[in-house]
């Protein structure tokens, strides 16, 4: 059994650095010498978080504007060639600077491609044969970064139009902030424990089970290779996270954090904070209604196990990211 915490925590949300695709903030490196400026990215998201702009294509010199290329071959293995000229082949040097980049990005929180793009497309990118027909790949740089950094929060801008899914990248990009910080402290048993138990309702609400698997990994921790237990928890833990929560694992975790009020409210604000739950399970109101109501609660009635949850506020409000979902 993994302990709980015994301490309610100092909590702050870090400022998170995001690897991005520089034609997404605005930058004119495109093939024709364009952008695609994306408005959440470079508006709202900006406010908090730094970006660290990157584009492939320029920085192995097919400068701008430039050929353009795309993908053809087997879908496990493309290359990217000229459009118009088949003989210039720039897959080498495209795995050769991702391999390099992945290198540099020990202080990155996440990573935000270029949909559809031939080097950045995270997946569905065009790839088309050598004798025609079209089948899907992903883009060459995107691809390495993917391997090389499997727990790296990665995604494409078109996908972050999905309420869930840009609520679900932002959750994973501040999980994953946080666990560069505590990796960046001694590492101890007790440390990896507390880190897991601040993040059990957040984990819970998009997986049980991978929650039980995590609590099992660090329930016997006496004489272990605690550098390696914290490998295989972050891994299990960021692939957990990429599932969507829906509306019946985040109603089930409402009701288990609103449990802890029981004591302290009187029947017409229990009342009133199940009947939000209910509304929620009903589609009627979005998350940030039930959340507000156990906010405004904790506020007058704080509890130490709470307090120290990330589930409640796991990054900053002001995002309005469960005012959509």
């Amino acid at each position: 059994m993994v302990r709980q915490m015994e301490t309610t925590p100092a909590k702050s949300c870090p400022r998170p650095v995001i690897a991005v695709s520089s034609c997404l903030l605005g930058e004119h490196v495109r093939y024709d010498g364009g952008h695609k400026r994306d408005d959440w990215l470079t508006g709202p998201l900006a406010q908090f978080v730094d970006y660290r702009p990157i584009c492939p294509e320029v920085a192995i010199g097919l400068g701008i504007p430039r050929p353009p290329i795309h993908l053809v071959g087997d879908p496990a293995a493309p290359r990217a060639v000229g459009v118009k000229d088949p003989s210039l082949d720039v897959t080498d040097a495209l795995e050769d600077f991702a391999r390099h980049t992945a290198g540099q990005l020990a202080d990155v929180s996440g990573y935000i491609l270029k949909s559809r793009s031939p080097s950045c497309g995270m997946e569905r990118v065009r790839l088309y044969g050598r004798h025609g027909g079209q089948k899907q790949s992903s883009g060459i740089h995107a691809r390495v970064i993917m391997e090389r950094l499997p727990n790296l929060p990665v995604e494409e801008e078109g996908r972050l139009n999905d309420p869930i899914l840009r609520e679900n990248f932002v959750n994973r990009v501040y999980v994953y902030r946080r666990w560069q910080d505590f990796r960046q402290q001694r590492l101890t048993a007790r440390g990896l424990v507390d880190f897991h138990s601040r993040h059990k309702y957040l984990v819970m609400a998009h997986s049980q089970a991978a929650y039980r698997r995590l609590g099992r990994l660090l329930s016997q921790l006496k004489g272990v290779h605690l550098p390696g237990v914290a490998d295989a928890y972050i891994a299990e833990l960021m692939s957990a996270l990429k599932r969507r929560v829906n509306r019946g694992r985040h109603v089930n975790v409402l009701q288990h954090v609103a449990g802890y009020l029981k004591p302290s409210l009187g029947g017409d604000d229990r009342q009133e904070l199940a009947e939000a739950i209910a509304a929620y399970r009903r589609s009627e109101v979005p998350l940030i209604v039930p959340m507000f109501l156990l906010n405004h609660h904790f506020r007058h009635y704080p509890d130490p196990y709470i307090g120290g949850q990330w589930y409640l506020d796991p990054y900053p409000a002001a995002l309005g990211l469960r005012n959509n979902i």
